[in-house]
């Protein structure tokens, strides 16, 4: 280590920054509401205090001129001195501000939570950039924006990236990466050449440990070229020369403090018994200063846990919790409608508590569970609904699970985490499962479908409903909008259906093209209302040819998985039929392909739990919906209705509903 300083408060970001044009060589630390500075030897030259009322989240440096972002409060200072001010509709991720030396004047640009871009000017809101997800972190094209200075690279928490051209007027989006491989959402960007062909590559940083470098071999989208998996997320990535002379490396920090270095330092193999690996002298060497360090650490470790233990067995002992944080994400994946729980220790897990209130289903478990059980308690209205234990293998420090929720049955999710540290201790963690669930924010919807009205109206401050839409609905900021009305639009992840949210003081309208949505929201706002003792004016339109509409997005996959369920059924049959024959020519072709799919069907039947359940539970929830609006009980007609679910016949099921 060249310099450390001595331990204070967390420090939430760090930048490199110095005068524009000269090596960016002075190290800027922010810790809670203040900013200092030091040189490269260590020696502070700037403390700030901001006087912030929260703490700082993003920061950035360019010049004299400091940009500075709280969870949704936007602050530029030059030469310390306060120059503009913004208030976002929605969280600050990240902050960046194009290179002044290219482009005219200061543009600072915001990263924010609601899938979108702010642009700034001055204390104005310039324009908005649409992201296909929330936007984690920002950087500029080639570490310089590109030749225009205007081309900015973002990563999103599900796993997007993409490139999008500031000008001063509007966006050009330039290309954009799906995450297809389904990976972790993406934390750290950086551009360096470490193929040494003269185009600088993308390295990318995700939070399940994977690091990417893409290049450039087209002119325009990048390509992946190499990957790496780390165990733990990745908090920080840089490309240099680090170990070696004359060899690049890629740098990476997790976040338990790990430092990875990725080297293009060739590794020759030489012939011989075995093809063994001749290590340089130097390798060597270095292999054997790092034993010696182990073996200092691990002699430290044994000498401080005999000296706690002889401590906690004195007569003037105090027993003290030892602290440890957890890194924690709750989302909603767009892809499959499931929930992503990820838990992250900076030590071993030993065991998690899982704890749920309401109906959830558990879906790819991972391998490390070498003890997995679970009770289920629905005696009382407010018990537990599930109780599940996760005992977690040796040097195990991150931990995802995968949930799936049903619209309509909400309440808590609770992870009582345990790492494998002494005295034992837990962190308790709680989640929400809202009553619209797998309703996710979109930028814009379809206003040509057959929609549903649900308006509300009575004596309720914008804040209160406000509230009450923050309780009912993912994605919405809590904080409440300074706007006198605001609109949101979500689509449901499952389904394809959409709501559109637009409430004022005094007033709410919703409107959706499944009539579900609309039954669980005015249940849900009636009964927040009732709490509140706030009297409600309901009034509620329906449109008789949503329902009909929402059947026919149904369908398609009602059909896929009773056909699935159909040859996973008949997968054992043609197996042992196979074993017996030993020829299954006499097959028709169709019975033969599923003998050959069988490890992809069973796979995927695996992957989808009860996924027909829970379809011909939305379409049941969808007719007793339909009625309870008109008045009438048709409770006693679901069995009917499951007798016409299982015959897959589309026009049937619609003649159904509008006979009923």
């Amino acid at each position: 280590p060249v310099f450390k300083t001595l331990p204070g408060q967390k420090i939430a970001r760090l930048e490199l920054g110095g005068a524009l044009n000269t090596p960016q060589e002075k190290i800027f630390v922010a810790t809670g509401s203040e900013v200092r500075g030091f040189t490269k030897r260590g020696k502070q030259f700037l403390s700030f205090e901001t006087n912030l009322t929260e703490s700082i989240k993003a920061m950035h440096i360019s010049g004299a001129d400091l940009f500075l972002c709280a969870s949704y409060i936007y602050n530029h200072y030059c030469d310390c001195k306060d120059q503009h001010y913004y208030l976002s509709g929605d969280k600050i991720n990240d902050v960046l501000c194009l290179p002044v030396d290219k482009v005219n004047g200061i543009t600072p640009v915001l990263a924010c939570q609601d899938r979108v871009l702010r642009i700034l000017q001055g204390s104005d809101l310039l324009y908005e950039v649409e992201v296909p997800g929330p936007p984690t972190v920002l950087a500029l094209n080639n570490g310089n924006g590109g030749d225009s200075g205007e081309e900015i690279v973002y990563g999103t928490s599900d796993g997007k990236l993409g490139l999008t051209q500031i000008t001063g007027s509007k966006p050009i989006p330039k290309w954009e990466i799906g995450n297809e491989k389904k990976r972790g959402g993406i934390l750290c960007i950086d551009s360096f050449d470490i193929l040494g062909d003269g185009v600088k590559e993308l390295l990318v940083g995700r939070d399940d440990g994977v690091l990417e470098i893409y290049n450039f071999e087209s002119a325009d989208d990048p390509a992946l070229r190499y990957d790496y998996a780390l165990s733990e997320s990745i908090a920080s990535i840089q490309g240099g020369c680090v170990g070696k002379d004359g060899y690049d490396e890629i740098l990476a920090c997790t976040y338990s403090g790990w430092l990875t270095g990725l080297t293009t330092e060739p590794v020759h193999r030489e012939g011989g018994s075995g093809e063994e690996l001749k290590l340089s002298q130097e390798m060597q060497s270095k292999i054997s200063s790092l034993r010696n360090e182990l073996e200092h650490l691990q002699m430290k470790v044994l000498q401080e846990r005999e000296k706690y233990q002889q401590s906690s067995q004195s007569s003037t002992a105090v027993s003290s919790v030892p602290a440890f944080s957890v890194n924690d994400k709750f989302t909603l994946n767009k892809d499959d409608a499931s929930y992503s729980l990820i838990l992250e220790v900076r030590t071993a897990i030993d065991n998690v508590l899982v704890q749920v209130s309401v109906v959830l289903t558990f879906v790819n478990l991972q391998p490390c569970f070498v003890l997995f059980f679970w009770f289920f308690f629905c005696l009382q209205p407010n018990s537990n609904f599930l109780l599940a234990t996760y005992r977690c293998q040796a040097n195990t420090t991150r931990l995802e699970l995968k949930v799936r929720s049903i619209e309509g049955r909400y309440g808590t999710l609770q992870a009582y985490v345990t790492p494998r540290i002494q005295p034992k201790t837990c962190q308790v963690h709680q989640y929400q499962i809202k009553p619209l669930s797998l309703h996710q924010r979109t930028h814009s919807i379809d206003h040509d479908r057959p929609m549903n009205t649900l308006t509300l109206k009575g004596q309720f401050s914008f804040a209160e409903i406000h509230s009450w839409v923050v309780f009912c609905l993912p994605e919405v900021p809590e904080k409440t909008p300074v706007e006198e009305s605001i609109t949101f639009y979500f689509q449901n992840t499952f389904l394809g259906t959409q709501l559109e949210s637009t409430y004022r003081k005094g007033e709410g309208c919703f409107k959706s093209d499944n009539i579900s949505t609309i039954s669980i929201l005015k249940d849900v706002l009636s009964k927040e209302a009732t709490k509140r003792k706030i009297n409600l004016n309901i009034s509620y339109d329906i449109n008789e040819e949503s329902v009909r509409h929402t059947l026919k997005l149904i369908h398609p996959k009602l059909e896929y998985q009773q056909l699935l369920a159909k040859k996973v059924h008949l997968i054992d049959a043609l197996r042992e039929l196979q074993v017996h024959e030993g020829n299954v020519d006499f097959l028709l072709p169709k019975y033969r392909s599923i003998l050959e799919e069988a490890d992809q069907l069973l796979e995927e039947y695996k992957r989808q739990p009860a996924h027909l359940e829970r379809l011909y539970g939305m379409i049941t929830d969808l007719f007793i919906d339909k009625f309870k609006f008109k008045g009438t009980n048709v409770k006693t007609k679901v069995p009917l209705l499951l007798e016409i679910l299982d015959g897959c016949d589309q026009d049937g099921l619609i003649a159904f509903f509008e006979a009923a």
